[in-house]
């Protein structure tokens, strides 16, 4: 965790097809936007990373999270399970009270992925600031579901919304 001057925001995603990506990326311009706005960009970074080359280090020096990831076959896509895998005992027990929020895109449900991340991050006893943000792809045949996917306005605007609550609750 850093000082009470510097605050960052990590955030740890993982996309196949762009959207959560996209969620990600969203998310982390309305951090900015909120620093900004706050006037304290001086003292307040984001460290956004993909899920394969985050690692316990990062949480614990993160005072603030945003974990992004598409659901697969109703559960957390893999490359995410991996880094909550390799992160976990690291930084059990160092993490406590922290406030995080999750992104979801999912082709039609997103719940269960939701409910994997809530799971793991009531062990490391963080606080979760909002409802799980599900991005609805509507992707139902394998082609759909393989394809690049492009999120809409309204839920890029959602994704910078929950960037910028985080930022807020820091700043």
């Amino acid at each position: 965790m850093n000082t009470i001057d510097q605050k960052t925001l990590l955030i740890v995603w993982h996309s196949r097809t762009g959207a959560a990506r996209q969620m990600a990326q969203a998310a982390a311009k309305g951090a900015t936007s909120i620093a900004a706005e706050l006037q304290a960009t001086e003292r307040f970074q984001i460290v956004s990373k993909p899920a394969v080359d985050a690692d316990a280090a990062d949480l614990l020096n993160a005072d603030a999270f945003l974990f992004c990831a598409p659901e697969n076959l109703a559960a957390l896509s893999g490359a995410m399970k991996e880094f909550f895998d390799r992160s976990y005992y690291g930084a059990l027990d160092q993490l406590n009270g922290r406030p995080y929020a999750i992104m979801i895109s999912a082709g039609s449900d997103g719940s269960s992925a939701a409910r994997q991340v809530e799971r793991i991050c009531t062990g490391w006893r963080l606080h979760l600031i909002a409802p799980a943000l599900i991005v609805n792809t509507d992707a139902q045949t394998p082609e759909a579901i393989l394809a690049p996917k492009t999120i809409t306005e309204n839920n890029r605007t959602s994704c910078e919304t929950l960037g910028g609550t985080l930022a807020a609750l820091l700043l």
